[in-house]
């Protein structure tokens, strides 16, 4: 099987969709409503997990990188095969560093034109960009029994370090030490005080460096699977069906190693890859089966929308805030409603014009790749 994945582009769409459509306007319109029920089971779901625990909003940048490495299996053979080695690396290479490059812009500060300002590592688009070099080997050179106990390998060497030298809190833990100490000043959320000497900010916890073993792990499970479905010989069932059993057993593996190595996703860690990789590849089973196999492409449009121009759309959420439109036009609308709905209004039209571009983009064709 070596046609597009239609139901891909639909599932990144939602993810995106979530992230830069609903998530926003939903958040506001539930702090406006401060309905205590709704308080403490939706709006909590759309913000991450403190600390250990794992949220539906937690889910969002897995699926992203997960999703990246499905695409792998398709695109990186073929283009082996036609142009070579070196023509390939070449590519990879240059994708690493626009996505590596994009994140800095979207969340290192960047265009704050001040070198004491910028961030390095921070950001999702560069944890694909790094997730995506470490895997390509994998996908190209090893074969899928060899993919696995490479994920293995990772998790082990992510988790003896990770136990030995620290423990699983937010300052004390063994990554957090690796990225004060190799990013420094450049790390998120630091920085310098009068006396010239690097401030790290004490409730800042993510971390990358070492982290970016499992966010290899992440995309080559992603990777496997997107061998797994185009090498199908079946009508789709069987390997619908085999997808959901592998990813309902990493969720329960995810589950029972988090009793001993904490689901945190903020480190990345071992449990909360499996975990959160096993939602993520039961979505990929569900739209799967559902758009490819069964063919149900009616009313799903307005997602490809999102997933066919993704990148576009991640940073024009993250960095472009256009509310000033609808600002203008709706001036003197919040002494009638309150403060709290006037900023739901204002997201939503915020979010409304981010698809309209996106689908202007769309129906021109207008694809930008990386």
């Amino acid at each position: 099987m070596n046609k597009r994945l239609l139901s891909l582009d639909v599932l990144r769409g939602a993810d995106i969709f979530f992230l830069v459509g609903l998530q926003p306007v939903l958040l506001n319109v539930l702090l406006a409503l401060d309905i205590d029920f709704l308080n403490n089971t939706l709006l909590y779901q759309l913000d991450h997990a403190r600390w250990e625990g794992f949220r539906l909003w937690d889910l969002v940048m897995p699926l992203f990188l997960f999703m990246s490495g499905v695409t792998m299996p398709f695109s990186l053979p073929k283009y082996l095969e036609l142009n070579g080695d070196r023509s390939l690396w070449q590519r990879v290479i240059k994708r690493f560093i626009i996505l590596y490059a994009l994140g800095i812009l979207v969340q290192g500060n960047i265009l704050a034109l001040d070198p004491k300002a910028i961030y390095l590592y921070s950001n999702t688009l560069q944890a694909i960009a790094v997730g995506y070099l470490l895997t390509v080997p994998l996908t190209i050179y090893l074969k899928p029994k060899w993919q696995i106990v490479s994920i293995i390998v990772l998790l082990i060497i992510y988790t003896i370090p990770m136990t030995l030298f620290g423990d699983w809190s937010p300052q004390g833990n063994f990554g957090c030490k690796v990225d004060k100490l190799i990013l420094g000043r450049f790390r998120d959320m630091t920085t310098i005080d009068t006396d010239g000497n690097i401030v790290f900010c004490p409730w800042f916890d993510y971390t990358y460096i070492w982290s970016s073993l499992t966010f290899c792990c992440t995309v080559a499970m992603g990777s496997l699977c997107g061998t797994f479905i185009k090498a199908r010989k079946d009508d789709g069932s069987k390997t619908t069906l085999t997808l959901l059993i592998i990813g309902i057993s990493l969720v329960i593996f995810g589950l029972i190693w988090g009793q001993f190595q904490p689901i945190i996703k903020r480190l990345w860690t071992g449990s909360m890859t499996l975990f959160s990789g096993g939602f993520c590849i039961i979505l990929l089973a569900i739209f799967y089966w559902w758009i490819d196999i069964k063919g149900h492409n009616k009313n799903i449009e307005w997602l490809q929308v999102y997933g066919c121009n993704a990148i576009i759309a991640y940073i024009m959420g993250e960095k472009i805030n256009f509310r000033s439109i609808p600002n203008s036009l709706l001036y003197g609308l919040e002494q009638y409603c309150g403060a709290a709905w006037y900023e739901a209004i204002l997201t939503f039209f915020n979010s409304a014009i981010i698809f309209l571009i996106l689908y202007i983009l769309y129906k021109n064709k207008k694809f930008i790749k990386i």
